[in-house]
């Protein structure tokens, strides 16, 4: 080594931060090529007594110069913290694995105990992921509290391995009865996808003690979703999720919804640029109505949500005590769209910026993300998904059976003759069994109950016998539908709010021509006790923004209209 250069690593070392037990040669710039390069740092950690911290991110360290610090770390049993973030630029990738087994082999040997790990910032990718293997499995790791692997280039195969070492790590630590117990796990950019989200998710789950997630820009979309989804359910203490800028669309995000529903710690949300959309935000909207206590922060932003459903957002959370900012920033609601939602945010300092608004949405076919494949992937997952939900719902409401099991009808033949070709004639015919269509329908069934609910409203006629037979029928529809949780409710509404043409939704959902008779028995049911007050404001958030689509029925939209503004005031 020459000695100028010996002599610019001495002056940059001479810069080195000790305190707190930590020794930091962070941001040094320092090109460490072989053991000679790395003398004098070498020497500062031998001689460092106590050494709990090492921080070596922002330097470039080839192979023999990690051997040579690995070899000074063999007797170091206090480390915790290792912050080795961005340590390889310019390195082949090839060289990086090596590296980082020689310094988790001397954690291993000195006996260490980390609390962190940070190894962001090096584009190891799945073989880099491998170099750490051994150490995530092996006793250094049982204490393990933060990881750190943002921006690595992990891709499938390394989220899989990664997944299972920590599983490893859980099965061994527990059978030593001290279960790892990780709180803080970051891995941004790092094209997981579906695949090592999942398998990512397994170990969540096992876990159970995640306080932190930070997974944006994965490539995950509804499926990987849907698997977090679960996995969050059982971190009770989970405080801050973000998954920005991967792709949710309505499956995936009242996935992560019924989840949301279960967590009462949470303190900040990002799923913008997640194509969460409308029919999305409003499940997330019932969430944060019924649930989400201490929420500070939720991100919304770029997701492609029209008008009503932000206000539909706003209304759920500007009553939390603790809501300190609302991202809805980059979605489809127009000028006029941006106006009512900073009245409806009464805080003004809450809601963010809105300059990035992208207009209202143009009447357009269902985009390119909504393909058939992705309609029909998952169904069984997502029906059982769903059947879990309400049954857990109604045992909430105070009752062991679950809720959208199907009884067995009385005159099953007959009501189902009634629903595949409807007439009042069969309705009354029916006679008192005819409140037995509620059980046709179930909550995780959207599209079928607002169908039946179309159906049996589009015989509405001013005759009494008929008027009492319908009413009485959508009376007994509506009080099931509506008595679950809010999030039930508001994703059968928003289904019921895109037959009618009130809101646009994913995939091929078939529009309802609809009849005055279908409003008229919506302000009926409005009036009833059994309708809420906010499942009211919500259809009246709609209908009121989308009075077009009901120029067909305009006197009954009229009374619709007065009955929800008298029910909403």
């Amino acid at each position: 080594m020459a000695s100028d250069d010996i002599a610019l690593l001495a002056d940059a070392l001479s810069k080195t931060h000790v305190g707190d037990g930590e020794l930091s040669f962070k941001g040094l710039g320092l090109k460490l090529d072989d053991a000679q390069s790395v003398e004098q740092l070498v020497r500062d950690i031998e001689q460092f007594q106590g050494l709990r911290a090492l921080r070596l991110e922002g330097n470039t360290v080839g192979v023999e110069a990690a051997r040579a610090i690995a070899k000074a770390l063999e007797d170091k049993d206090q480390l915790q913290r290792c912050y080795w973030s961005d340590m390889f630029t310019g390195r082949l990738r090839s060289e990086i694995p090596t590296a980082l087994r020689s310094l988790g082999s001397a954690l291993m040997t000195a006996g260490a105990r980390l609390t962190e790990l940070d190894l962001s910032d090096n584009a190891f990718g799945p073989d880099g992921v491998k170099g750490v293997e051994q150490l995530l499995k092996s006793p250094s790791c049982h204490s393990l509290k933060e990881l750190r692997l943002n921006n690595c280039g992990v891709g499938i195969g390394g989220g899989k391995i990664l997944a299972e070492a920590l599983i490893d790590c859980h099965r061994k630590s527990l059978a030593h009865g001290s279960p790892l117990r990780l709180r803080v796990f970051i891995a941004g950019r790092n094209r997981l996808e579906n695949e090592g989200a999942s398998a990512l998710a397994k170990a969540f789950q096992l876990m159970g003690s995640l306080e932190e997630v930070h997974m944006p820009q994965n490539g995950i979309n509804h499926a990987g979703v849907m698997a977090l989804a679960s996995a969050m359910r059982h971190n009770p203490d989970l405080r801050v999720l973000n998954l920005n800028d991967n792709t949710f669309t309505k499956r995936g995000t009242i996935a992560m919804a019924q989840a949301l529903r279960h967590l009462r710690n949470v303190q900040v949300i990002n799923f913008g640029d997640c194509l969460v959309r409308s029919e999305g935000a409003i499940a997330l909207a019932a969430v944060l109505r019924e649930g989400l206590p201490v929420l500070k922060e939720i991100n919304l932003s770029f997701g492609e949500i029209t008008e009503a459903a932000a206000l539909v957002v706003a209304q759920a959370v500007r009553d939390k005590p603790d809501m300190e900012k609302v991202d809805l920033n980059g979605n489809c609601l127009g000028e006029q769209g941006c106006d009512a939602l900073r009245e409806a945010m009464e805080k003004g300092d809450m809601l963010g910026s809105l300059s990035d608004d992208e207009g209202e949405p143009e009447d357009e076919d269902d985009d390119p993300d909504d393909h058939e494949n992705e309609e029909e992937e998952d169904d069984d997952d997502a029906s059982d998904n769903e059947d879990n939900e309400d049954g857990e719902i109604l045992k909430e409401n105070g009752s062991t059976k679950k809720d959208d099991s199907p009884e067995k009808p009385q005159s099953s033949a007959e009501i189902m003759s009634f629903l595949s070709c409807p007439s009042a004639e069969k309705l009354l015919q029916l006679g008192e069994t005819r409140t037995n269509v509620q059980q046709q329908v179930r909550a995780s069934d959207p599209h079928t109950a607002a169908e039946i609910l179309l159906k049996v409203s589009s015989l509405y006629s001013e005759e009494p016998e008929t008027k009492t037979a319908v009413l009485e029928t959508i009376d007994a529809v509506l009080k099931k539908l509506l008595s679950g949780s809010d999030l039930s409710s508001y994703c059968f509404l928003s289904t019921l709010l895109v037959m009618m043409g009130l809101l646009k939704g994913e995939g091929k959902v078939k529009k309802v021509p609809l009849v005055p008779g279908q409003l008229l028995c919506l302000e009926h049911a409005v009036q009833q006790e059994y309708f809420p007050q906010h499942v009211a404001s919500l259809l009246h958030t709609f209908t009121s923004r989308n009075s077009e689509a009901l120029e067909s029925c305009s006197s009954a939209s009229e009374r619709l209209s007065s009955t929800l503004e008298k029910k909403c005031h």
